[in-house]
């Protein structure tokens, strides 16, 4: 059956390019309504009653869920097109970018794994004072509350909740499963007349609770608070802050679906290898703390993971990867946005990336106030905006997009996108993308309006993994230049001093991506500069100190392939002739060994060092002090020897 689109000109103050926009998603667009959310409500309700339904509205979609939710009808999708479009200066001419957004409406984008996370409702209140005895109170009745005391203010009669004092040394953990620490922690003793009495102080006492409530007004227990589950923290000097924290802490009772972010193929991993450091852009950028060390590669607590994506975008090797959804899926966002778009008769369009809460919201302010987006200008949500990295960004300027803005929110790290835009800027050799910092919806426009420009590229389609991309992408910008990257970037080549490298391999033996390897019938270390991480674990293994990075990014197929960074001539072994080893290291040997050592003072020893190993275990076999020899092994004695000496001689012996 034919999906439908179901298009509105809301009243009268929006173009609706209906036949774009049905080209573009193969959907059958009828009429286009004037009011479906009041006055025609009837027939959109007969619409979603026959199934395979687009809503093209956004703000009314409560209305429409709500709608199909009472005649019995499947929940239909919706797409934007009036804030993100059709509300703007240059509506006449937004027919392509209408096409374009309902054409991405139609990309199936899979659901996150999720993990359900159960809450019980066991809440450690950590604060002093009638404040937090007040808020323990209070949440006592839909919570069961432990009161952690910081002060020896009294403690009220109240036995809804418990109490104890001491300090809280440590805390890990998120909604559901938090872990604490208490020193010096003292329990109340409930009986006898008075006031409560509490018992002698001790270290060490652990404890678990489901939700965590920080009251003190001190430092926070965690990195990025706000991005940990289960845990609130409000002023107590602001009541309407704790108001607020008790309000929420009192929801987190039941069964939660916590989305499984990232995914981590730990094989890939080029954290380290044999104790040697290597990449840790991940552990550097994970604002929660999330990431830790596991060996030589990181693991991740998808508990703690708050999803916002800078370890996907920094990930060199792609051991860790945005999975909700997939960065697959947006790679085909990105390519389908660009096809549609010149489709419907546009040109170059500019892409502009959002997150679903500030940006979504500047969006729509913009359009409703102000002059709304630039027709060329195509709005592209995103859950991780700091996971929008330079692989996608270099992906939709190779998809055709001219420019690419990245609006980041008050809560977006800033660190991690402007690293990776600055990366992306020296890849495709031109200023095509941007951070915009901005928090006035006004100003939004005035940024956008009279930034348009041609495509820097014929399309190419983005698909593979993130290295793939970009490369496909950098290849059709700057063809087959090499280009110099700035400091830290995942793309480069080893440099080897061939005078210091004496060809011992530690370096192949240590390459977590295979970007260096020996051959087997030569002594040669070889080098696919494609594959090179520049994790520096090559470097800081090196014994002679003769490798160093450098940070770049060749588009030519030579890259592609393996080139020879050191050669030397192999040394014959003396005795077989068989080729081993390195000749000038083999010399070296015997020049430092040779006549100097108690060891190699025999030449016939010395001699050993020139053989391969066949021929140097032979040598020692046959040789006087044979390490392997031992005295004459005495005759076995067998049963005939037995038969022969008879009872009376058995008795002799």
């Amino acid at each position: 059956m034919t999906k439908r689109i179901l298009l509105c000109d809301c009243e009268g103050s929006q173009p609706v390019a209906a036949e774009a926009i049905a080209k573009a998603t193969g959907c059958t667009a009828g009429r286009v309504f004037t009011a479906l959310c009041t006055r025609e409500a009837e027939r959109a309700a007969e619409a979603l009653g026959q199934g395979e339904v687009i809503v093209a509205c956004g703000q009314e979609r409560a209305f429409f869920e709500m709608l199909a939710e009472e005649i019995g009808a499947e929940t239909p999708g919706f797409v934007d097109i009036r804030d993100r479009a059709g509300w703007s200066d240059e509506a006449r001419a937004a027919g392509p970018k209408q096409a374009a957004l309902a054409a991405e409406a139609m990309v199936a984008v899979p659901a996150p794994a999720t993990r359900d996370v159960m809450s019980e409702g066991t809440c450690l209140l950590v604060g002093a004072g009638e404040t937090a005895f007040a808020a323990a109170a209070e949440l006592s009745k839909t919570l069961a509350v432990t009161v952690l005391q910081t002060d020896d203010s009294e403690v009220p009669a109240d036995r809804s909740f418990d109490v104890i004092r001491g300090r809280l040394a440590r805390a890990s953990g998120a909604l559901g499963g938090f872990s604490v620490r208490i020193d010096a922690m003292r329990a109340l003793s409930p009986g006898g007349r008075g006031a409560f009495t509490f018992t002698e102080p001790r270290d060490g006492a652990m404890s678990d609770c489901d939700i965590l409530l920080d009251l003190t007004g001190d430092a926070p227990l965690f990195p990025a608070p706000e991005k940990r589950e289960g845990y609130l923290r409000a002023d107590p000097r602001q009541p309407g802050a704790v108001a607020r924290a008790l309000g929420q802490a009192a929801q987190l009772v039941g069964t939660f679906e916590k989305p499984l972010h990232v995914r981590l193929e730990p094989a890939l991993c080029a954290h380290s290898r044999a104790s040697q450091s290597g990449c840790s852009r991940c552990l550097d950028a994970c604002p929660t703390g999330a990431i830790t060390v596991a060996g030589d590669h990181v693991a991740v607590d998808q508990m703690i993971c708050a999803g916002c994506g800078s370890c996907s975008a920094l990930c060199p090797s792609g051991a860790i990867s945005y999975d909700a959804p997939p960065v697959a899926s947006l790679f085909r966002r990105i390519d389908t946005l660009a096809r549609a778009y010149r489709g419907a008769g546009g040109g170059a369009p500019r892409l502009l990336v959002h997150d679903d809460g500030h940006g979504a919201e500047m969006i729509r302010l913009a359009a409703r106030f102000g002059r709304g987006l630039p027709a060329d200008v195509i709005p592209f949500e995103t859950a991780a905006l700091a996971g929008f990295g330079h692989a996608e960004m270099l992906a939709a300027l190779g998809a055709g997009f001219s420019r690419v803005d990245l609006l980041l929110s008050p809560r977006t790290e800033r660190e991690v996108p402007e690293r990776e835009t600055a990366l992306a800027n020296a890849i495709a050799g031109a200023q095509a993308v941007r951070c915009l910092d901005l928090a006035d919806p006004d100003a939004l426009p005035d940024a956008l309006y009279g930034g348009a420009a041609p495509a820097l590229c014929d399309p190419v389609l983005p698909i593979g993994t993130r290295r793939q991309v970009t490369r496909v992408s950098a290849k059709a910008l700057r063809g087959d230049a090499t280009v110099d990257l700035p400091e830290g970037a995942p793309y480069g080549a080893v440099l080897v001093n061939e005078e210091a490298c004496t060809l011992c391999l530690s370096c192949v033996s240590l390459c977590p991506s295979g970007a260096l390897g020996d051959n087997p019938d030569k002594p040669q270390l070889l080098f696919q500069e494609d594959a090179c991480l520049q994790c520096g674990i090559c470097a800081s293994a090196c014994p002679e100190d003769a490798i160093t990075l450098a940070p770049r990014l060749d588009l030519s197929d030579t890259a592609l392939g393996q080139v020879v960074k050191k050669e030397e001539e192999p040394f014959a072994c003396v005795e077989c002739g068989a080729l081993f080893g390195v000749r000038s290291t083999v010399e070296r040997i015997m020049e430092k060994l040779a006549g100097n050592h108690a060891m190699f003072a025999n030449p016939q020893a010395a001699r050993m060092i020139q053989m391969c190993d066949d021929c140097r275990v032979r040598a020692q076999f046959h040789s006087a002090n044979n390490p392997f020899g031992g005295g004459e092994r005495p005759r076995v004695r067998t049963t005939e020897d037995y038969l022969e000496t008879g009872p009376s001689k058995r008795r002799d012996h």
